[in-house]
């Protein structure tokens, strides 16, 4: 016999998975419910000392009172964190782990990294007596930030608001401990699609996205979906449970990299860039390196600068880091070559929730690169890429005089369903053409881009045209994402060589 374990998201508790635990049961299962210290019913139970090695505690006693050997842990948002934690204990008494529409935590990684509201991130990690006070829930219209509520009846959503209950705050803030001990344990991924998880994201991100996501093409991982929002217990809870038996009966999707990922030794990010560029000189200083050009016809005066903005979210323990990456390296050396200043940079873009964080590093960046005797400070272009796209926002909202050239390539230019964590002012689509005399965009365009991509660019597109924005349209047909890594034929090469004449002539007109 299956005994499903159901640990549930921040501010509810056990009572969330009543419907689906009811199937499971009636379908010969065991289903245990969860409701962590200091959560719904047990919410007196809180004190200062509730942290996450509390809730990984409570569920590795109801584990060990379990006499089936078939323990199948099911976590759910904030779930997931205690749900490894108790697995890396047990992992003797495990036989799956299910993240239900939440994306696996790493080791040393602190719930908070994903919260969606800015005040809870800046609440100090290290807050043993509790004095910043437990984490109020959200209100009825702010429950679809930590998730989409689509599906969910009206009354359930009543529900879910009025018995929501404080989140001790050591429980978001203290970093999940994990010793390895479950790294072998099969884990199923249950996607939500209308809260923007599917199987064709995840083989996207395997595909060409951060290093990290190579990850889930383990043959250990398999992957599941579900037609709903965040809140299937609550919207689904019929089609959750026989979805959690297909998962403990080791059905479901894997994701496998592509031919053409698969070909080289090195991961994507390290495939050669699809130019051969010359070496040009490198200096580095703080989060930027400087590419500059050999001197040429106009001697030692300052050059018109391209500060080239990476995608996320990046590990933050990622070696390379982007800058030194071939990409980074062959977009930084390729400007050089032609005779403008080359700007690579590492910004903190570690999680969704980062943004804010990563677009204080890019006016950092760009201050410093402006500030270069080498380099013209009226004349500077930003080329953004992939979900780095979103970094836009705040200057095409505000341009200012010195920036002559937006650039963005198979960007993501307004956040993707269901990222919640991503605050609302990070949406190009709605900050194009608001400000008259705003900069003319290149945009180069994948055109086997993911759908969530794709999507996002023809609203950008469609903006643009309204407010009369000039756009110098870039497209790569059979291109996708990253193309310039994994598909690097002569009409990838050509798309990033006019590309780069495109935003040269508006540097230099």
């Amino acid at each position: 016999m299956t005994a499903f374990v159901l640990v549930p998201g921040p501010f509810t508790g056990g009572w969330v998975w009543e419907a689906t635990a009811v199937r499971l049961r009636e379908a010969g299962a065991e289903a245990y419910p969860v409701t962590l210290t200091g959560m719904g019913e047990r919410r007196a139970e809180s004190g200062p000392g509730t942290d996450l090695e509390t809730h990984v505690d409570d569920l590795v006693r109801l584990v060990d009172g379990i006499a089936d050997t078939d323990v199948v842990l099911v976590g759910h948002g904030y779930g997931l964190h205690p749900v490894l934690g108790a697995a890396d204990r047990r992992p003797e008494r495990v036989a799956r782990i299910v993240a239900l529409d939440t994306p696996l935590p790493q080791n040393w990684e602190a719930a908070v990294r994903s919260v969606p509201d800015p005040e809870v991130r800046a609440r100090p990690a290290d807050d043993p007596t509790g004095e910043s006070g437990p984490v109020p829930p959200p209100t009825r219209d702010t429950w679809p930030r930590w998730g989409s509520t689509e599906g969910v009846p009206a009354e359930a959503l009543d529900r879910l608001a009025r018995l929501a209950a404080p989140q001790p705050p050591g429980t978001l803030t203290q970093p999940l401990r994990l010793t390895g001990a479950a790294s072998a344990l099969p884990v199923t991924g249950v996607l939500c699609t209308a809260n923007g998880s599917s199987i064709d994201l995840v083989e996207m991100l395997v595909e060409s996205g951060p290093p990290q996501f190579r990850a889930l093409a383990d043959a250990g991982i398999r992957f599941l979906e579900l037609a709903t929002g965040h809140w299937p217990m609550l919207s689904v809870p019929g089609e959750l449970a026989e979805t959690l038996l297909r998962a403990a009966a080791g059905e479901g999707h894997q994701v496998s990299a592509p031919e053409r990922a698969r070909v080289p030794e090195q991961p994507t990010h390290l495939l050669p860039f699809l130019l051969d560029v010359p070496e040009a000189p490198r200096e580095r200083r703080g989060r930027i390196d400087l590419h500059l050009p050999t001197a040429g016809e106009d001697g030692d005066r300052p050059q018109p600068a391209v500060v080239f903005v990476h995608g996320g979210p990046i590990a933050p323990d990622q070696h390379p880091t982007p800058r030194d990456t071939p990409f980074l390296l062959g977009y930084g050396r390729y400007a050089a070559s032609l005779g403008v200043v080359g700007v690579t940079l590492d910004h903190r873009l570690h999680g969704l929730a980062d943004y804010p964080r990563a677009a204080e590093d890019l006016v950092e960046a760009v201050a410093l690169v402006r500030a270069d005797p080498r380099v013209d400070g009226d004349r500077v272009a930003l080329w953004f890429f992939s979900t780095g796209g979103l970094l836009a926002a705040d200057w095409l909202a505000a341009p200012p005089p010195w920036l002559r050239c937006v650039a963005a390539s198979y960007p993501a230019l307004a956040p993707l369903p269901g990222w919640g964590a991503v605050e609302s002012r990070f949406r190009p689509v709605d900050a194009v053409g608001t400000e008259p005399g705003g900069p003319p965009v290149v945009l180069t365009r994948a055109g086997r881009e993911h759908p969530a991509f794709a999507a996002t660019v023809q609203d950008f597109l469609d903006a643009a045209a309204k407010n009369g924005v000039e756009v110098d349209l870039v497209d790569v047909p059979l291109g996708h994402h990253s193309f310039e890594l994994v598909d690097p034929t002569d009409a990838s090469r050509a798309a990033v060589e006019r590309a780069m004449r495109s935003v040269l002539r508006r540097l230099r007109d």
